[in-house]
């Protein structure tokens, strides 16, 4: 029994000797398993996280953002000190001390993590940065021991391989810090409108808040655990030695203010324009391309006109609207509850006008004549009749009714409606009524000789409707197409003084088809034997389609193809005056090449692309410029680029459509609404389609080219009094106004050859230089009347007149239309 004791003992520690050899043993094959398939930490050496694609404009401001993570790449050399004392303060505070894993950091959290486990809570953990960069870069989140065993080991990996800046550079630009930031440079940008480095220590001390939980520290929900929070990390700053602790005392003082930044554009009414560059990118780079890979677009689009473009359709479409009246109120609200249903109705999508300006209200009651409205806040002003006097009746026929004389002739109580501030000399806080106007239009500006497109806005405003009226709506372009008609006549010898008959003109389209007899907007009126000048000046329509049927339309249809206005064009007689249809960017990218010389150019919003690395990828302007990143000055020749722009037609001919549209703002249809009112160097062309169901005006100054297109999107009638020059030009004035106000008055550029000789206006006939009524007239060297090369087309320079019957070129019959097309205005 003696002997038993030193036995049982002897037995036990060999026991228990084997039991720690076999659990040795055990956790050596288990930290073998968890490690033989490890990722490589090399892997982070190539770190390329998905980072935001940015739009901008040409002065940098930022048009778009395109993202699954808004995560800004800044590299560990620009992130300031402050930021990574700050994060480092919050989240491993011995971090430039131990070897990946923080040894006293994880007995203090297995203290406090015991006594959250006994509470039921979850366990909190001690990771280091390091080993966060591990988990988020090559493991997962769960919370078993084996994750956590594999995470420190690549922890110490991670930190034996790079300096401590690589691995802060890698945990800075990947940390989700809340809203869909990631990475420092994002959130800094996106709560605060600040760059890294202009950051406070109280803005520093919040992001480095957002780690440990972003969603719980969120000011917009939870501002004052969030400024516990952010306060906890300036005395963690400040027991670090970071900052002293007035410093830190002051920086608790700050009020935490953030300016959330909504991803996309930060400048206005440029949605329609970055929605067409977000599809291009698409199909050029799909989405992984454009959401992740950091692209840098450099847009074309120049804020100052967009800011003038938007302005001007909006308030054409609004001035059309308001001449033919008022639809009436289309919601209401209960007056017992009117401050939540009008809440419901402000946070409708469907119920949105897009226009900063523009606010819902209800009516609560009248005063006199005028209307006591309500707002969302709970706020009251009023209508005087002066902001509802616009509002007679709509009737059918886009005719209206007569003005209103009481407030109740308008709207009644519990009516919800836009309003918007009225200015001066109204009364401070009175109001005048407003609606969206169902009529809708696009309008496009573009740099003539490049294509860059400079402004463009495809309707009142993107958030009432995305459809885009600039690029996607195809229309008849009525009169305005007639400068392709008369250019194919020049380029085919006659001259702008050369005479066609404008005279009743009837064609028969086939059997059972019957009589096609094309009319003047002027019903029954013509002027005889007409200058081809006055004639475009004057828009006539059945001059124009005899002009086209004398060339032959098989010959027409080839220019308008060349500039791109169409990719086919059916050769039928009708077609001469705008019946085919086509989109407002391909009109302007075509009259752009009649301003520029005739030379093709192709409508671009990108003018360069680059890569996450500053690459170029692509540029609209593909010409290599030889020399021009020479390092250093040796009296070498300027480096010139050379202008490889393909010519499509005669540049004599394309000054002399430019001289004719010129007299279309100067005498002609424009000459009212455009002309009188900007003493610069203009041309155009109006245009109205079929009963009036688009109307447009493409024109430009030598350096400037702009379309503007209206209409409704289920095509009806504008009016009966209605035209391209009542609707589409004053747009084109009113936008033209703002862009050239400072711009010298240039004078379009004569094409060498050309020779300009004073003639009668009406006559065409040469006249002594200052003889009333004269106007200079271009014609190409050689072809003024009674010279050498002068053109003879019939009696007294006139075409020969138009016969009944199937059009030169075809055998197909002409569609069944009368066109009012073009008009007088």
């Amino acid at each position: 029994m003696e002997n038993f004791l030193p036995r049982l003992l002897k037995w036990l520690g060999l026991a228990a000797a084997a039991l720690v050899v076999v659990v040795i043993g055990f956790s050596a094959f288990w930290i073998f398993t968890l490690t033989r398939d490890l990722p490589s930490v090399e892997t982070l050496q190539d770190y390329a996280p998905p980072v935001t694609t940015r739009v901008y404009a040409g002065n940098g401001t930022v048009l778009g953002e395109y993202a699954h993570e808004r995560r800004i790449f800044v590299p560990a050399t620009f992130i300031p000190k402050l930021v990574k004392e700050a994060f480092t303060s919050a989240e491993d505070r011995n971090f430039y001390n131990h070897p990946g894993i923080d040894p006293s950091g994880i007995l203090r959290a297995i203290i406090k993590d015991v006594g959250l486990v006994l509470q039921g809570r979850r366990p909190q953990g001690a990771s280091t940065i390091t080993q966060q960069v591990a988990r988020g870069f090559l493991l997962n989140s769960d919370l078993k021991m084996a994750r956590k065993v594999r995470e420190a080991i690549l922890a110490v990996r991670i930190d034996a391989t790079y300096p401590k800046e690589k691995v802060l550079e890698l945990y800075l630009n990947e940390i989700n810090l809340g809203q869909n930031s990631y990475g420092v440079g994002a959130a800094s940008l996106n709560y605060f409108g600040k760059s890294l480095d202009e950051l406070t220590i109280p803005e520093v001390a919040f992001l480095a808040a957002l780690p440990k939980s972003p969603s719980h520290y969120d000011p917009r929900f939870h501002l004052q655990a969030a400024q516990d929070r952010r306060n906890w990390v300036i005395s963690q700053m400040a027991d670090n030695g970071y900052i002293t602790d007035a410093q830190a005392a002051e920086a608790k003082a700050t009020p935490l203010i953030t300016q959330t930044r909504a991803l996309g554009s930060q400048a206005a009414d440029v949605d329609y324009y970055v929605e067409e560059v977000r599809r291009q990118l698409i199909a050029k780079y799909k989405a992984k391309g454009l959401y992740d890979s950091g692209l840098q677009v450099r847009a074309s689009l120049d804020t100052r006109l967009q800011n003038y473009a938007v302005s001007a359709l909006r308030s054409g479409l609004v001035r059309y609207d308001r001449r033919h009246g008022w639809r009436g109120a289309k919601l209401t609200v209960d007056l017992n509850n009117w401050k939540t249903g009008l809440a419901k109705l402000a946070n409708d999508p469907g119920h949105q006008s897009g226009i900063e300006t523009w606010r819902i209200a209800v009516a609560l009651d009248y005063q006199g004549k005028a209307i006591r409205i309500g707002f969302v806040d709970g706020t009251t002003a009023q209508i005087p009749f002066d902001g509802y006097k616009w509002a007679h009746r709509q009737l059918p026929g886009a005719v209206w009714g007569p003005t209103p004389s009481r407030p109740q002739d308008v709207v009644k109580p519990g009516d919800a409606f836009f309003v918007e501030p009225l200015a001066p000399p109204a009364a401070p806080g009175d109001f005048g009524l407003r609606q969206v106007p169902e009529v809708n239009g696009a309008i496009v500006a573009m740099d003539p000789h490049t294509g860059r497109v400079l402004a463009l806005s495809g309707g009142f405003s993107y958030a009432s409707s995305q459809f885009d009226r600039a690029m996607q709506a195809e229309r008849q372009p009525g009169s305005s197409f007639k400068p392709f008609v008369y250019a194919t006549a020049l380029d085919n010898g006659y001259t702008p003084a050369s005479k066609v008959l404008d005279a009743p003109f009837e064609m028969d389209q086939g059997p059972g088809l019957g009589i096609w007899r094309p009319d003047n907007f002027e019903k029954g009126e013509f002027l005889g034997d007409t200058t081809l000048r006055r004639g475009i000046e004057l828009s006539r329509n059945v001059m124009t389609v005899r002009l086209a049927h004398d060339l032959g339309m098989n010959q027409v249809v080839k220019l308008p193809i060349r500039f791109g206005v169409y990719d086919k064009l059916p050769p039928l007689l009708a077609n001469s005056l705008g019946s085919y249809e086509t989109t407002l960017l391909r009109m302007v990218t075509g009259y752009s090449e009649f301003v520029n010389g005739g030379k093709k150019i192709s409508a671009s919003l990108i003018d360069r692309i680059q890569d996450r690395n500053g690459k170029t990828i692509w540029r609209h302007d593909e010409r290599k410029c030889e020399g021009c990143n020479d390092g250093a000055w040796h009296d070498q020749e300027e480096p010139l680029l050379a202008d490889n722009r393909e010519q499509i037609i005669d540049p004599r001919t394309a000054y002399q459509i430019v001289s004719m549209l010129q007299g279309v703002v100067q005498r002609g249809t424009a000459a009212y609404s455009v002309g009188a009112q900007i003493p610069k160097p203009l041309a155009g062309k109006t245009g109205t389609s079929q009963d009036a169901q688009s109307v447009w005006f493409i024109g430009f100054s030598p350096d400037l080219a702009a379309g503007v297109y209206v209409g409704f999107d289920n095509p009806r009638t504008l009016g009966p009094k209605e035209q391209g020059a009542t609707v589409a030009a004053p747009i084109f004035r009113d936008f033209m106004k703002g862009a050239l106000a400072d711009a010298p008055a240039t004078p379009f550029r004569i094409a060498p050859g050309i020779e300009e000789v004073p003639i009668d206006w009406k006559s065409g006939n040469p006249v002594p230089a200052g003889t009333p009524g004269a106007i200079i007239e271009a014609f190409k060297a050689g072809t003024a009347p009674g010279e050498a090369n002068a053109p003879t087309l019939g009696d007294d320079g006139a075409a020969a007149p138009g016969v009944a019957g199937a059009q030169p070129g075809t055998n197909a019959p002409a569609p069944t239309v009368s066109e009012g097309t073009g008009g007088i205005y």
